[in-house]
């Protein structure tokens, strides 16, 4: 067990946003979410009544390439005809931020409720989209350090447009040097190994790098990872994308619609519409583009086009590939879905069902320290100017400036004070170099406090630097920013399995709200009679 605190957190969000993930937005735009167990039984029995998951899970296997636990849970799922919870993300250097991992822990969590509550088997998978073309996204990551955050940065941008299952890792040596720098004296070599392996080799792509990362840690925990640029991916995605292809000037119309109702309910589109544009990209050599309406349906037509979907048709490719009985998201995703849904309307599918992923901050035992020493709590960290006024209070007090002050005004009022006995006796001048030495004293005095005060101060601020990369790095949420490497490094791998645990009971509120809402509600006391 590792001695790093880990906090459940509010996911945040727009009022969109926020409206998808109580689960009141209007019908039209998300399915009802199940509210009990017997409901998400119910949903998984209609998923699997669908029918030929068998031969998908058969045809699939390539691109899961699962093994040890992770390939026991698929089979188990594949033999007694279960169902998936998913969740992805596209590449981020060293396998991203934080939040891929509670991603990660939050869909085996809620995985682990829906079996354990429903019966059915089920399995957490993470969609790995490789096939993203966002390298800007997926070139950095961010390391906390003592005195501040910083940036990890690859400089080996491939042409625009390229597929990050194409894009080349290129040298990344220095950022893999100042990676395990930043991990200390690491205690577990695990993640430090696993990025070596997968980070290692320059003629490595981006893609295919994330994923062997993600496939080493999570594979042990049982959730298995799927990566979206392999062929046996394009070939059961291709007949839902063509179709897309087909119905483009439909599914634009729908989206238009969708669009104006959630403008009238005073609530902007997540993802903007790109007038004569399809949902659909085809790659062309390396570089993948968007395939314009007009050309749509002789793209269609055409058996050697490679397709991809954009990211409003990809909840509908990947519902209509695995049996997903719901996918985890957050913010910008569940209010993408609102739309998602418009699609999968126009295409005669059924609606993806997205739900709020879990989301966390870790506190390591060194920050916890910190803050303790600081006198702060984590909110104050994430508002600046609570932490500076934090700082201020910590300066010299008022009660050390009232009492210089009222020493330098005795000094100076000696002169007068002495004067009536001073003057006659001829000690005028010996009161008035008295006075200067003692002022000189005092100017000594106050120079030292000021130096320690600034001693003090850089401590603080070198402590509040610290403080804010670990928790609010750049000035954003700790799970969208930092890696978790360093701190897996220092505590061990095990952090994966105990942020599993604490995702339990936001599963647990996903799958029966009404029995976890009573665990909490006091019990009514009987009237008197």
């Amino acid at each position: 067990m590792t001695d790093v605190r880990i906090i459940t957190e509010s996911l945040g969000g727009s009022p969109l946003s926020q409206l998808m993930q109580r689960g009141e937005a209007p019908s039209p735009w998300m399915p009802r979410r199940p509210q009990t167990a017997a409901e998400w039984r119910e949903r998984a029995t209609q998923r699997v009544a669908e029918g030929g998951w068998t031969e998908r899970w058969n045809r699939l296997a390539p691109a899961f390439a699962a093994s040890g636990p992770a390939a026991d849970r698929l089979e188990r799922v594949k033999r007694d005809g279960g169902v998936v919870v998913t969740t992805g993300q596209q590449p981020g250097l060293f396998g991203g931020p934080i939040y891929t991992w509670s991603k990660a822990m939050g869909a085996l969590a809620l995985a682990d409720a829906i079996e354990r509550e429903t019966g059915v088997a089920t399995a957490a998978i993470f969609w790995a989209a490789t096939d993203d073309a966002d390298f800007v996204e997926a070139s950095f990551t961010v390391l906390a350090h003592t005195g501040g955050a910083e940036v990890l940065r690859s400089v080996n941008a491939p042409p625009a447009g390229t597929p990050m299952s194409l894009a080349a890792l290129g040298d990344l040596a220095p950022l893999l040097a100042k990676l395990h720098a930043a991990a200390g004296s690491a205690a577990d070599p695990r993640p430090l190994a696993a990025i070596a392996r997968a980070y290692g080799d320059p003629a490595c792509t981006v893609g295919d790098a994330y994923v062997s990362l993600l496939r080493e840690l999570l594979t042990p925990l049982g959730v298995a990872v799927l990566d979206a640029s392999h062929p046996a991916v394009r070939a059961e995605s291709d007949a839902t994308l063509r179709a897309a292809l087909r119905n483009a000037a439909a599914i634009g119309s729908a989206l238009d619609l969708r669009r104006r109702e959630l403008l009238a309910a005073g609530h902007t589109p997540q993802v903007a519409d790109v007038a004569g544009l399809s949902l659909v990209s085809v790659r062309e050599g390396s570089i993948k583009r968007r395939i314009s309406v007009k050309e749509a349906a002789s793209t269609a037509d055409d058996a050697s086009a490679w397709l991809s979907p954009n990211v409003l048709l990809r909840p509908v490719v990947e519902r209509a590939v695995l049996p997903t009985l719901a996918y985890l998201g957050g913010p910008g995703e569940l209010a993408y879905f609102a739309q998602v849904s418009a699609v999968a309307d126009a295409l005669g599918m059924g609606e993806p069902l997205a739900l709020p992923r879990w989301s966390c901050t870790l506190v390591e035992p060194h920050i916890a320290k910190l803050l303790d020493e600081l006198g702060v709590g984590i909110d104050a960290v994430k508002r600046p100017d609570e932490m500076e006024s934090s700082l201020a209070r910590k300066a010299m007090s008022e009660e050390s400036s009232r009492a210089l002050a009222a020493l330098r005004a005795t000094i100076a009022a000696l002169p007068e004070a002495l004067a009536p006995e001073s003057s006659p006796l001829g000690l005028s001048a010996a009161v008035q170099g008295a006075m200067q030495s003692l002022q000189h004293r005092v100017d000594r005095l106050e120079r030292r406090l000021v130096a320690g005060v600034k001693r003090r101060e850089h401590r603080l601020l070198r402590d509040v630097a610290t403080v804010r990369a670990a928790l609010a790095p750049l000035g954003t949420r700790q799970e969208r920013a930092l890696t978790l490497i360093p701190a897996m490094s220092r505590h061990g791998i095990d952090i994966l399995r105990e942020m599993r645990a604490a995702a339990a009971a936001h599963a647990d509120a996903l799958v029966n709200p009404a029995a976890v809402a009573s665990m909490h509600t006091p019990p009514a006391v009987p009237a008197r009679t």
